[in-house]
């Protein structure tokens, strides 16, 4: 018995890794992220909310790029990002004389980002490049798939959007399978 969970588990890593070493590379640069507009936190150190920020949204775009071709690298340089909302003391939104802040997100302020991008092949060749300054005007007011409780939902989305629309092969690849 301890030997057929030992070859399940062995096989299943297998199927894993093979997958992953199936997908796409991501690399993204997170450029000069003191000089950003807006990355401001909440309740938490201005460092670790960064961190937890660029992390969470480097692995929306890491599970993005699945639908890449295998072999292929996308690189991000981001330049600037300006989350949904502005921070606030408690105090100043009618939410209590705490020490908290609090963000507030409101239709007026969008979410942002810059960056520039290549696509790369197998042969490391360009397929693709540009330079991006997204932001989403509309962001309170269209489908979003992110439950309301998602953590950079907006952002996200915006994203979403423009992988969407930037690599359309792919995308309709996902759509097929």
């Amino acid at each position: 018995m301890k030997n057929l969970a030992v070859v399940l588990l062995t096989g299943v890593t297998l199927m894993l890794s093979g997958q992953a070493y199936s997908q796409a590379k991501v690399d993204v640069t997170w450029e000069k992220p003191e000089k950003y507009t807006d990355v401001r936190p909440s309740n938490e150190s201005r460092t670790r909310f960064k961190e937890r920020t660029f992390k969470q949204l480097d692995e929306y775009i890491v599970e993005l790029a699945e639908t890449l071709p295998e072999g292929q690298t996308l690189k991000m340089n981001v330049t600037n990002l300006d989350l949904a909302g502005q921070v606030w003391p408690a105090s100043f939104v009618g939410m209590g004389s705490g020490a908290n802040d609090v963000r507030l997100i409101k239709s007026i302020d969008i979410p942002r980002i810059a960056f520039s991008f290549e696509l790369l092949g197998a042969d490391g060749a360009v397929i693709q490049q540009g330079e991006q300054n997204l932001k989403d005007m509309s962001f309170q007011n269209r489908h979003n798939p992110f439950f309301a409780s998602e953590n950079l939902r907006y952002e996200k989305n915006m994203i979403r959007m423009w992988f969407d629309e930037q690599f359309p092969q792919e995308v309709a690849k996902k759509n097929t399978h």
